[in-house]
C-alpha cells in the first residue's frame, strides 16, 4: 500500500450524471416508501439470529461435557456464526448504515473485537482505501495477498501461481487466523507511520492499548476457557480453535472474491498522473460484480455482500434493502450505457473466480 493516496482522484461528476441521477431515484425509493435506509425488524432478528450462531455453542462447549468431535463440531458452527456476524453485523454498523444513532453503529461494530478483528485497522483498510480505490492495484489491500495468490497482471509471477486455483482455498483459510495474529499490527503501525498524516501520539497509544486488550480477551475468551473448562483434550480445542478460523476464513474470502476477482471485472493500475478515467461511481459498477441475487439463503447469511454493486455505491444504507434498489441500480446504468456484472448463479461466480485465478497464474512470459 503506498503512502500517496491522495495523489489519485476522480473526475467530478455533471449534474446530469448517472450518479446524479441513481443518487436521486435511490433516495425516492425510501422517500416514497416512507421507509428507513438503516435496519429494519428483519434486520434486528437477523443480528441475535448471526450472535447466537456464535455465542450458543461457545457456551454448550464451556456448560456441558462435550467429547472431542462435539468440540470440534461446535467451534466449526462458531465458524459460521463468526464470518455471520462480520458481514451481517460488524460490516454495516462500521459503515454506518445499520443505524442512524452514532452509539448504536460503534456498539455494534465493536463487535469485531469479538471474531479476533479491530475497528480501527479495518475502517482504514476497508471504508477507505478499499471503497474508495477498489481493484486498484497497489491501493486497494483487499488484492493484497503476500505474493501467495497472484490477483492482477503487474503483480510478480511466481511458478507456484500455476496451482493457485487448487491452493487457494488453504490460504483463504488463514485469513481470520492472519488478522488475529499479525496482521492487525502491521497495519496499526503502517497506517500511523504514513507519509501524509502528522503523527497523534495520544491516539496511536489508544488504538495501541485498545488493540493489545482486545486480542488479549479475545484469545482469553475462545481459547484459554475451552482448554479450562472443556473436557476435551487440549489438542483438540487448539484443533477446534483452527477449524473455526479456517471456516471463517474460507467463507469471508470467497465472498470477497466473487465480487472482485471475476472475469469481466476489472482491476486496473494507479494512473501516472493520478487521475482515474470513470467517475467513482461509475469505476465501482467497472470493478464489481453482483452473485447469487436470487438465492434466499445466501442474501440472508452474507450480509447482502452478494449485492456488492449496491453496497459499494451505497455503503451507508443497510443492506436489508439492497435487493429492493437492485433494480434501479440495473435499470439506471443500463440508461446511462454502463456496465452492470451479475452472477445469477452462486456456482456461476464461483467458476469465474476459478477462471480468473487460471489466467492469472499463467506464466506472462509465456503469453
Amino acid at each position: 500500500m503506498t503512502d500517496n493516496s491522495r495523489q489519485v482522484k476522480f473526475p467530478r461528476p455533471s449534474k446530469d450524471s448517472f450518479r446524479a441521477e441513481l443518487t436521486k431515484r435511490v433516495r425516492d425509493y425510501f422517500k416514497e416508501n416512507n421507509i428507513s435506509n438503516k435496519a429494519n425488524g428483519a434486520m434486528v432478528l437477523k443480528t441475535f439470529g448471526m450472535l447466537a450462531m456464535y455465542f450458543v455453542p461457545y457456551g454448550l462447549m464451556l456448560g456441558l461435557n462435550l467429547g472431542p468431535l462435539w468440540v470440534i463440531g461446535m467451534y466449526l458452527i462458531m465458524g459460521l456464526g463468526m464470518s455471520g456476524i462480520g458481514m451481517g453485523v460488524m460490516h454495516d454498523a462500521i459503515h454506518g448504515a445499520y443505524h442512524s444513532s452514532r452509539k448504536v453503529n460503534q456498539f455494534l461494530g465493536s463487535t469485531i473485537y469479538l471474531i479476533s478483528g479491530n475497528v480501527a485497522t479495518w475502517r482504514i483498510q476497508h471504508n477507505v482505501f478499499h471503497h474508495t480505490f477498489t481493484n486498484i492495484e497497489g491501493m486497494d489491500e483487499d488484492m493484497e495477498t503476500a505474493g501467495l495468490i497472484r490477483l492482477h497482471d503487474s503483480q510478480e509471477w511466481k511458478p507456484m501461481h500455476k496451482y493457485q486455483k487448487w491452493y487457494a482455498p488453504l490460504v483463504y483459510g488463514i485469513l481470520t487466523l492472519n488478522w488475529v495474529t499479525a496482521k492487525d499490527f502491521r497495519q496499526l503501525i503502517k497506517y500511523y507511520n504514513r507519509e501524509d498524516s502528522a503523527p497523534n501520539l495520544k491516539k496511536i497509544r489508544n488504538e495501541w492499548i485498545i488493540l493489545v486488550c482486545t486480542k488479549m480477551l479475545y484469545f482469553s475468551l475462545f481459547l484459554v476457557l475451552p482448554l479450562i473448562f472443556s473436557d476435551a483434550s487440549w489438542y483438540f480445542v487448539i484443533l477446534g480453535f483452527f477449524t473455526m478460523h479456517f471456516v471463517a476464513g474460507v467463507i469471508l474470502s470467497y465472498v470477497f472474491q466473487l465480487a472482485h476477482m471475476v472475469e469481466g471485472v476489472e482491476n486496473m493500475d494507479k494512473p501516472q498522473d493520478g487521475m482515474m478515467e470513470d467517475e467513482w461511481m461509475e469505476h465501482q459498477l467497472m470493478t464489481t460484480a453482483d452473485f447469487a441475487r436470487k438465492n434466499k439463503l445466501v442474501n440472508w447469511y452474507v450480509g447482502g455482500l452478494n449485492f456488492q454493486v449496491e453496497h459499494h455505491l451505497f455503503p451507508n444504507i443497510c443492506h436489508i434493502h439492497y435487493p429492493a434498489i437492485a433494480e434501479i441500480v440495473k435499470k439506471t446504468a443500463a440508461e446511462f450505457e454502463l456496465p452492470y456484472r451479475e452472477y445469477r448463479k452462486l456456482s456461476d461466480a464461483l467458476k469465474a473466480h476459478t477462471d480468473y485465478l487460471l489466467r492469472m497464474g499463467k506464466n506472462p512470459g509465456m503469453a
